[in-house]
């Protein structure tokens, strides 16, 4: 064997890389096709859009002295420019996935954060943030039910004290 020889491993090496390559393009959901990455990307602007309007009726204020609606218009701007230009190079794109079992994990995360957001006036942040993060972890993240616990209650008392104590933020709360 020389030096330039590189030994019985390379070809090993190069066969799990393309075994590998395999197995992820066989698992890999089915593409939604070109007019659903268009309807995502026309999803995504309506939002955009939508949070501008909302943001900017908010007060954006000025530089020197931002309103409250700055930054979510801020945000919004670049939902709606990233939105259009998605939706003019996205024809060709093949990272939009066909809708299954598992996509309703999303609308279940969207629901609950709805649900975070109706609470959050009404009974304070701590309970629903609490639920919002045990949920995410264990139903969403399939996480074990210790470090569910154990993460949610911690995750919370540190926005508590990050939020509430340090920064001062007027958050409804319960304590």
């Amino acid at each position: 064997m020389s030096m330039s020889d590189p030994g019985p491993q390379a070809p090993d090496s190069l066969d799990d890389v393309e075994r590998l390559q395999a197995e992820l393009e066989e698992s890999r959901p089915p593409h939604a096709g070109p007019i659903s990455q268009i309807a995502a990307a026309l999803v995504a602007l309506a939002v955009g859009v939508l949070g501008a309007i909302g943001s900017s009726a908010l007060g954006l204020g000025r530089l020197t002295q931002p309103g409250p609606g700055l930054w979510p218009f801020a945000i919004s701007v670049v939902i709606i420019v990233l939105s259009a230009t998605l939706v003019v190079t996205g024809r060709g794109l093949e990272d939009a996935e066909r809708f299954s079992r598992a996509s309703l994990l999303t609308v279940v995360a969207l629901v609950t954060l709805v649900l975070l957001a109706a609470l959050l006036p009404v009974i304070g942040f701590e309970i629903p943030s609490l639920l919002l993060v045990f949920v995410w972890l264990r139903w969403l993240g399939k996480e074990s039910w210790r470090s569910s616990i154990v993460i949610s209650i911690g995750t919370v008392a540190a926005f508590y004290v990050l939020f509430v104590l340090l920064l001062q933020v007027p958050l409804p709360r319960l304590i």
